[in-house]
C-alpha cells in the first residue's frame, strides 16, 4: 500500500528537485548493487540432481521433465494456479502469464526454456489459454508428484492437518494450489539438476508492469496485494 498522497504533493524549485532526484539516485545504486549481489549468490547455489521421473501432458504429448527444455540446457518452470476441476486460473497467476510470451521473444534465444506447469488436466486449462491468447508452452503435471515435490499444490494430507510447507517453511490455512518459480539446468549428459526455487512474493522479480508502476507517483495504488488485477480480459473498458 502506498502513503504518498499525489493530491497534494510537495511541490519545489527545479534545484530542490534536482538535489533530491540526486539522493534517491544514490539508494537506487545502493539497490542495484545488492541485487546484482543477490543475484550472483542465487547462482551460486548448490544443485540437487533430480533422481526421480516426471512425465507431463503437453499438446505434442507425453513429455519427460528433461525433454521440456525443448534442446536448451536451462529451463524455468512458473507454477501457475490452476487446479483440477478449476475453470479459469488464478488472477495473480494469469498477470504474471501476461509477461511471459514477450520474454521468450529473448530468452529461447539466450538457452532458457521458459513455460508454465499446473496439476489440471491439459484438457482443463487449454480453452483458458486459448481465451486469454497465450502463446507459451502450458504442460500438466496431472498424475505425477512434480507440484507435491516442489511445493505447488498441497498433499490431500497437508489440507486435512491445516498447514503445508510453502515458501520454505510450514503455513496455516494451505491452499489447494500455491504459486512459484523452479529453475533447472540440464548437463551434456542428460542429467537434470534443480538449481532454484522461489515462492510467495518471490515471484515480483517478473511482473514488469509493478516495475513501471513503481516509477510513477501513485505506486502500486493497491489496498490489499494486487487487488486491482483482473485477467486482461475483464477490465471495464
Amino acid at each position: 500500500m502506498d502513503n504518498i498522497d499525489s493530491n497534494s504533493p510537495r511541490v519545489v524549485s527545479r534545484e530542490e528537485w534536482l538535489q533530491a532526484r540526486k539522493d534517491l539516485l544514490a539508494k537506487e545504486k545502493e539497490l542495484t548493487h545488492l541485487g546484482d549481489r543477490v543475484s550472483a549468490a542465487r547462482r551460486a547455489l548448490p544443485w540437487v540432481k533430480v533422481e526421480k521421473q516426471y512425465e507431463f501432458d503437453t499438446p505434442e504429448g507425453k513429455r519427460t521433465l528433461a525433454e521440456l527444455f525443448d534442446g536448451r540446457s536451462q529451463l524455468i518452470v512458473y507454477h501457475f494456479m490452476f487446479g483440477p476441476g478449476w475453470e479459469e486460473g488464478c488472477g495473480g497467476c494469469s498477470f504474471l502469464a501476461d509477461h511471459i510470451d514477450g520474454a521468450n521473444l529473448h530468452l529461447a534465444h539466450h538457452d532458457v526454456t521458459l513455460l508454465a506447469v499446473s496439476r489440471a488436466p491439459l484438457a482443463e486449462f487449454a480453452p483458458f489459454k486459448q481465451r486469454m491468447g497465450w502463446r507459451f508452452n502450458w504442460v500438466s503435471s496431472h498424475g505425477s508428484d512434480f507440484n507435491y515435490d516442489y511445493h505447488a499444490s498441497a498433499t490431500p494430507e497437508d489440507i486435512a492437518a491445516g498447514t503445508v510447507y510453502y515458501n520454505f517453511e510450514r503455513s496455516q490455512n494451505p491452499g489447494e494450489e500455491m504459486h512459484g518459480i523452479s529453475v533447472f539446468y540440464k548437463d551434456a549428459a542428460g542429467d537434470v539438476f534443480h538449481t532454484y526455487s522461489s515462492y510467495a512474493r518471490g515471484g515480483d522479480i517478473l511482473l514488469g508492469a509493478h516495475n513501471y508502476l513503481d516509477l510513477t507517483p501513485k505506486g502500486r495504488n493497491e489496498r490489499g496485494t494486487m487487488d486491482w488485477v483482473r485477467h486482461h480480459d475483464r477490465y471495464e473498458q
